[in-house]
């Protein structure tokens, strides 16, 4: 019969995209390793100690919407929000502070990172634009913002599902989506055959009537 032909050749060609999108869906509904992977990681941060005399008092600024004073090992910090994004200021003179040199940024981190020995161990280099622990985790500074975004192993695992299981086989976004709508028809086509294989084996099933 030419439909469960059809409906076979289909069944075969879906099982891996299928296989796989049933594995990777579970893995997202269970989330394992998630909290650890996507860590929200912070500069350390050390209190704004001092005598009222020592004291920042920081003058009034229409262009601010918004800003944040605090410390680290490298000193304190004030970052502002103007109408063009954050910038980052020397918080005794208010000049603009520039992104420091690679060593300064690796002292920065590893003061961060110390809290968690566990997932990033210690800061062995500074490469590409990006610090790297010795547990392979890579650190990346946004110097305006005083945020830090990490990526280890886990991460980037995960990532590599979540692009299996949104069809971004490829990483060529046009034929990724050629290849999203082909699977998307094939289902539908596996579908149709299959109902129409079960409803017409019902007729065939029931017995012939006087």
């Amino acid at each position: 019969m030419i439909i469960r032909r059809y409906h076979r050749l289909v069944g075969i060609i879906m099982l891996t995209p299928l296989l796989a999108w049933t594995l990777t869906g579970l893995f997202f509904l269970i989330q394992p390793g998630y909290g650890a992977a996507y860590e929200m990681l912070q500069p350390r941060t050390y209190p704004l100690s001092g005598t009222l005399n020592s004291l920042v008092v920081l003058p009034a600024d229409s262009r601010w919407g918004e800003f944040r004073y605090l410390r680290t090992v490298l000193g304190d910090h004030l970052l502002v929000r103007g109408e063009e994004g954050w910038e980052h200021l020397h918080a005794d003179t208010l000049e603009p502070w520039p992104q420091p040199d690679a060593q300064k940024q690796l002292q920065l981190v590893a003061d961060a990172v110390a809290l968690n020995p566990e997932r990033y161990g210690h800061v062995l280099r500074h490469e590409e634009g990006a610090m790297v622990t010795s547990t392979g985790v890579r650190i990346t500074l946004d110097w305006n913002t005083l945020g830090l975004r990490q990526s280890g192993n886990d991460t980037r695992w995960i990532d590599q599902l979540y692009q299996l299981h949104y069809l971004q086989w490829t990483g060529v976004r046009w034929l990724d989506q050629i290849l999203g709508v082909a699977g998307l028809f094939l289902l539908a086509v596996m579908t149709v055959t299959g109902f129409r294989l079960s409803f017409r084996g019902r007729r065939e099933s029931e017995p012939a009537r006087d």
